[in-house]
């Protein structure tokens, strides 16, 4: 087998793997959207060890960790385009989610966390009396 090396282009990779590109970010990328009274997050985190993962809560703030090992040091490396060691990626959430109640799930290397909206912020209808009668109307 022939291989070329070019000095530029190694280099180039190696920015890619650590600062990213537009289309191929280093850090792990996201979804995030709402469904109806709970927003859903998702982070590709694709051939991580579920042990390696750790997610924490600090009143609005979610720390997502994960970690993949370096290869074996009796392994013959031909290429390795794949990023290693630890990923960390916050998430600053609003004051109307509820952190308590944080649901994830890790299948298929995607990180799957589904956020309910607190019960003071949903919206609610509110009574207005006038006169004779009641008459309800949305808040």
């Amino acid at each position: 087998m022939l291989m070329r090396t070019d000095p530029f282009r190694d280099l180039d990779r190696l920015a890619q793997q650590v600062f990213g590109t537009a289309a191929h970010p280093a850090a792990m990328p996201m979804d995030a959207w709402r469904e109806g009274d709970r927003f859903v997050v998702e982070f590709d985190l694709p051939g991580m060890d579920p042990d390696s993962l750790d997610l924490g809560v600090e009143r609005n703030v979610v720390t997502v960790r994960a970690s993949r090992p370096e290869p074996q040091a009796d392994r013959e490396m031909i290429a390795s385009e794949r990023a290693r060691g630890v990923f960390s990626r916050q998430l600053f959430l609003g004051e109307t989610l509820d952190t308590d109640r944080i649901n994830a799930d890790y299948t298929d290397g995607v990180l799957r966390l589904t956020i309910p909206v607190e019960e003071k912020a949903k919206p609610r209808r509110i009574e207005i009396a006038h006169g004779n009668g009641h008459k309800a109307i949305n808040a």
